[in-house]
C-alpha cells in the first residue's frame, strides 16, 4: 500500500491511498476517514459508493462526511469506481468502461480481465483495510449515490450479516428495465437468460422482492432529478412497501441528482448508520 496523501480534517485524518488489487489487476485508489476516536482503537467502518464518472475523490471533496463522521466515531471509506490505467480497457461512452464499473465482476470480453469491482469491494479492499487500519470490521455499513446507491443495495442484501445498515441517494434501483442497466449489465455480465437471472443479482427492487435486507434501509431521492426516468425509484418503494421492509423512502421535494442534494442529507444518513453500528 502507498500513501498519497494525509491531511488534518475535523480532528482526524482524511486519507488518500493505493495499491495493487488481486482481483481487477491493476493499481486501485481509495480515500478512509479516519475519526479522532480511531486514536483510542478500532471504530465502525461506513462504505461510501460513488457513481457514473466518479472516482475515490468525487465525495470525499463534495459530499461533506467528515465533520458528521468525526462527530459520531466513525470512519468512512471512498473507493474508486472501477479499474485504472493504460492497459484497462474503455469506451467513449461516460456510462460504459472506466468511471462505470457497476460494482459487478465482469464476465465477458473486453472487461473480464479487470472490471472485477464485486469482488473488488467485498474482499480485496476489505481485506487491506482489516490490515491496515484501526477499524472494527464487525461493525459495518454502506451507503452509496447512483450507481453507488445500486451497488450498496445490492452488496448489502447479499452480504446481511456483514452490514447492519444500508442506505442510498437517488439509487439506479431497477437496472434491468432501464438504459443505466441494461446496457451495462450485458456488456459485462452477457445477455440475459432465464428472465434474466444472472443480473438479478445486482438489481436492488428484484432483491428486495426476493429477499429485502435484514437491518434497516434508508432512501433519499430527489423529485426534481433530471435522471429518475432512470433511475425508477417507484419500483424499489413498491418492493420495499412489499417486503415489509424495515425501512424509510422519502422524496425530497426540489432537489436534483447533484451532490448539493447528496451534502443536504449526509447527516441523516450518517446519523441513521451510527445508530445501527453503535447498536451492533
Amino acid at each position: 500500500m502507498k500513501t498519497i496523501s494525509e491531511n488534518k480534517s475535523f480532528g482526524g485524518v482524511q486519507g488518500v491511498y493505493s495499491h495493487a488489487a488481486p482481483s481487477t489487476n491493476c493499481d486501485m485508489t481509495f480515500g478512509l476517514y479516519l475519526p479522532p476516536a480511531a486514536n483510542d482503537g478500532p471504530v465502525p467502518v461506513l462504505w461510501y459508493l460513488s457513481g457514473l464518472t466518479c472516482t475515490h475523490e468525487n465525495a470525499m471533496t463534495k459530499a461533506g462526511a467528515q465533520a458528521w463522521a468525526a462527530e459520531h466515531g466513525i470512519a468512512v471509506v471512498f473507493p474508486d469506481t472501477s479499474p485504472r490505467g493504460d492497459d484497462v480497457p474503455d469506451d467513449d461512452a461516460y456510462d460504459l468502461g472506466k468511471g462505470a464499473g457497476f460494482y459487478v465482476n465482469a464476465t465477458q470480453a473486453p472487461w473480464k480481465d479487470h472490471f472485477q469491482m464485486w469482488d473488488y469491494i467485498t474482499a480485496d479492499l476489505p481485506a487491506l483495510l482489516a490490515a491496515e487500519f484501526p477499524l472494527d470490521m464487525d461493525r459495518q455499513a454502506i451507503t452509496g449515490h447512483s450507481m453507488g446507491g445500486h451497488g450498496a443495495l445490492t452488496i448489502a442484501m447479499a452480504f446481511p450479516e456483514r452490514f447492519a445498515s444500508v442506505s442510498a441517494f437517488a439509487p439506479i434501483a431497477n437496472p434491468t428495465a432501464s438504459d443505466w442497466g441494461k446496457k451495462q449489465l450485458t456488456a459485462y455480465l452477457g445477455e440475459p437468460t432465464d428472465s434474466e437471472s444472472h443480473w438479478a443479482k445486482h438489481d436492488a427492487t428484484l432483491m428486495m422482492r426476493e429477499k429485502g435486507f435484514a437491518g434497516p434501509v434508508l432512501i433519499d431521492q430527489g423529485a426534481d432529478d433530471q435522471f429518475l426516468d432512470l433511475l425508477k425509484p417507484e419500483s424499489l418503494s413498491q418492493a420495499m412497501a412489499q417486503a415489509r421492509q424495515d425501512g424509510i423512502f422519502r422524496m425530497q421535494k426540489g432537489y436534483d441528482h447533484s451532490y448539493f442534494f447528496v451534502s443536504t442529507f449526509m447527516e441523516d444518513h450518517i446519523a441513521f448508520h451510527a445508530d445501527a453500528l453503535w447498536d451492533a
